[in-house]
């Protein structure tokens, strides 16, 4: 874990001891306290986002940018600091320092994995998970006129032409690349990745045949595509189908294993911020993601079912460091 959390009581109990080492009574110390206490935020906000504008990371750090605006009162800047699979905007997150007004909008598994096969500098220990703001699963897709037709047709002709089969990702340390590795070191089924920068390229290649498959996030533009007949989902990522695509999942599939290619896009900040602020700005989030208008921009499909705060987050985190870190170590 990367981080503790003290609550609320814990917080107003030291005040009211530190209060009442001062003399005051215990009514007293609480009141006093609660007006003694830093208040936050005072200024404004710089929120990062380690990718290009328009992506679904982009999207979400906006969307929550706007709400935490409104709610604590204070001006959110959103800066786009794409590279590096997202590195160099979790650098310049950890740069802008601990007090709360440098934060970023984090994809993992791509922040979690990055430092595992590469000096990035930065950390699993660098940052602080406070909230997840969506999760997006991933999808197998082929395009129109494809001569796969089911998952079962693509797995089958993958294991008997090994390597034969290319399939576009987004990025050599996204989830997608690191499923298809486990898929032929744990079911020795062997697919070519085929890394690219985002949905956008993905896109271009599948629609040019320049690629069989894409193992993609199922975001808003890839789901227009598979309602025009575009694209054709063959399975799903995630543990449980997902009631807006039609197409089994890769445990239905015959791959139970390979539940974890699911991008969460969450808010973060520098390792050692203060314990008030993490609370702070996680009851923003989740007041902000029980409001309908921020569900409709997000995508209401997206959002998660149970809010998902920085313990649940934290947690998420490390179960990907622990699926992921051996075969980025190898």
């Amino acid at each position: 874990m990367r981080r503790t959390r003290s609550t609320w009581p814990a917080l107003i109990a030291a005040s009211v001891l530190s209060l009442a080492a001062c003399g005051g009574t215990e009514d007293a110390g609480t009141e006093d306290s609660a007006e003694a206490a830093p208040d936050y935020p005072t200024e404004t906000i710089n929120l990062i986002v380690p990718y290009a504008a328009g992506g679904p990371t982009d999207l979400a750090g906006r969307t929550i940018g706007s709400c935490i605006e409104e709610e604590l009162g204070q001006t959110v800047v959103v800066e786009n600091r794409e590279g590096a699979s997202g590195s160099v905007g979790m650098q310049a997150m950890i740069a802008g320092g601990n007090d709360g007004y440098t934060l970023s909008l984090i994809a993992v598994p791509a922040s979690a994995t990055n430092p595992l096969q590469d000096d990035v500098g930065y950390t699993n220990e660098d940052y602080v998970p406070i909230a997840a703001v969506t999760e997006i699963p991933s999808a197998l897709i082929v395009g129109e006129g494809s001569q796969f037709t089911t998952a079962e047709e693509f797995f089958t002709y993958a294991e008997e032409n090994p390597g034969e089969l290319n399939v576009g990702v987004p990025g050599t340390t996204t989830s997608q690349a690191m499923e298809l590795r486990r898929l032929a070191e744990e079911y020795g089924i062997e697919v070519t990745a085929v890394p690219f920068t985002g949905n956008a390229e993905m896109t271009t290649a599948i629609l040019g045949g320049n690629v069989d498959a894409i193992f993609i996030n199922s975001s808003q533009d890839v789901l227009e595509n598979i309602d025009a007949g575009s694209f054709l989902p063959l399975a799903v990522s995630p543990a449980e189908p997902v009631d807006y695509i039609d197409a089994p999942t890769l445990a239905e599939s015959g791959f139970p294993e390979l539940t974890n290619s699911v991008s969460v896009f969450g808010l973060a900040a520098p390792a050692g911020v203060p314990d008030n602020v993490v609370s702070t700005l996680e009851e923003t989030v989740d007041t902000c993601l029980q409001k309908d208008e921020v569900r409709e921009q997000l995508g209401e499909q997206y959002v998660p079912d149970e809010f998902v705060d920085s313990a649940a987050f934290s947690d998420r985190i490390d179960s990907i460091i622990e699926a992921y870190g051996p075969i980025l170590q190898e």
